[in-house]
């Protein structure tokens, strides 16, 4: 039996939505172990002059805390 967590967490990026989603996998991994995957709930982008300057991802993490 797995016992499974999730986190909710919001992470950005001013290259694109695939690294801002990797900063959070990046950052969720220095302190929860065991990363089973990361599900997007929303994306959002901040504009400046016309053109995007942030990408925004509002994700949840799902990790393992019990494996049998």
């Amino acid at each position: 039996m797995s016992v499974l967590k999730v986190i909710e967490i919001l992470g950005n990026s001013t290259k694109s939505f695939e690294d801002a989603v990797q900063n959070i996998v990046n950052e969720a991994s220095k302190s929860v172990k065991n990363i089973k995957s990361v599900y997007i709930n929303d994306m959002q982008v901040c504009v400046k002059d016309n053109k995007i300057s942030e990408y925004r991802v509002n994700a949840k993490v799902t990790f393992g805390i019990m494996q049998e």
